[in-house]
């Protein structure tokens, strides 16, 4: 099983385009030891010909154009996109469906919640619709024993949806009232030999039903956005905690670090990283501290298997 990182920042990427932060404006500067970053979207492959895309993000164009095996060239028309699972229904990880319009019909598996964010507040379903008919829509069901599913040009990659803690996004017509399926996680498994890829980029809370997927994962694709509670605060640019944003941050008391430090098994890799925080820095104190944990930071392009 293939895996590649599309886009590994969270949204806005980095450096975000009206950020002058000290990050964003180090990184235009050249003073930053760091690299510039689309936002989160990953692909897997059984084969790396046909791939499955979690997520499409506003920079999914550059993302496609950077990833030859998303273009394998059998016909005139062609892509690599064999099927898309969105794991919430937030703009940064879903307007890229507009920009793969030309591309329609698309075989796209989604919860009951986004489905109803993206026909109501944000409607891509029904915008899409002008185009070859659109979205051929799956559900992705979060019931437990019934939240497995396939997609059947991928064969041997085996998902199941986890529901995760979460808010809907501002135009939602249940924003401030969460309901499961809002946002998932997504245990991927190889058939071949049983590897698994726990995938979460946002991840509000590490609850008790996931502990064991964690624990038992080979590898662990996680939230990586804030590294603590009042950064967003802290670099001038919001007055929102993580907490309030769905985002657990890696330091501080209950922090990401001290879950994972429990964790024999996984490889522990953070993703969705917020143009504000520190370990954005490979010469920084805090990136630092991530390598004495042995947790790792991705980064566009990044590929390894399972």
């Amino acid at each position: 099983m293939k895996i590649h990182v599309l886009g590994s920042a969270a949204g806005g990427g980095f450096p975000q385009w009206n950020c002058n932060c000290a990050n964003c404006k180090g990184y235009r500067d050249g003073t930053l030891n760091a690299k510039a970053r689309t936002q989160s979207s990953i692909a897997i492959s059984d084969d790396g010909i046909d791939w499955i895309l979690f997520n499409t993000s506003p920079d999914i164009l550059t993302q496609l154009a950077n990833f030859k095996a998303m273009q394998p060239a059998r016909a005139i028309r062609d892509t690599g996109i064999a099927g898309i699972v969105l794991m919430d229904s937030q703009i940064d990880h879903t307007t890229g469906l507009l920009m793969l319009r030309e591309g329609c019909p698309h075989e796209l598996w989604c919860t009951d919640m986004v489905y109803q964010d993206l026909t109501t507040g944000f409607p891509v379903f029904n915008m899409l619709k002008h185009w070859n008919g659109g979205l051929n829509r799956h559900t992705i069901n979060i019931e437990d024993g019934k939240n497995s599913f396939e997609v059947s040009k991928v064969p041997n990659v085996r998902m199941t949806a986890i529901p995760l803690l979460s808010s809907a996004p501002p135009y939602s017509p249940h924003r401030g009232n969460p309901h499961p399926g809002d946002n998932i996680g997504i245990l991927v498994e190889n058939l071949r030999n049983n590897k698994t890829l726990f995938y979460a980029p946002g991840l509000g809370k590490i609850e008790d039903h996931l502990k064991p997927i964690m624990e038992n994962a080979d590898c662990l694709l996680v939230d990586g956005t804030l590294w603590q509670e009042d950064e967003m605060i802290i670099a001038g640019v919001g007055d929102k905690l993580g907490v309030t944003m769905g985002h657990l941050p890696q330091f501080g008391e209950n922090g990401m670090l001290n879950y994972l430090d429990t964790l024999n098994k996984p490889r522990k890799i953070l993703i969705h990283i917020n143009n504000t925080n520190p370990i954005l820095d490979e010469d920084s104190h805090q990136r630092q501290i991530l390598k004495e944990h042995n947790v790792e930071v991705a980064f566009d392009g990044l590929e390894f298997e399972l």
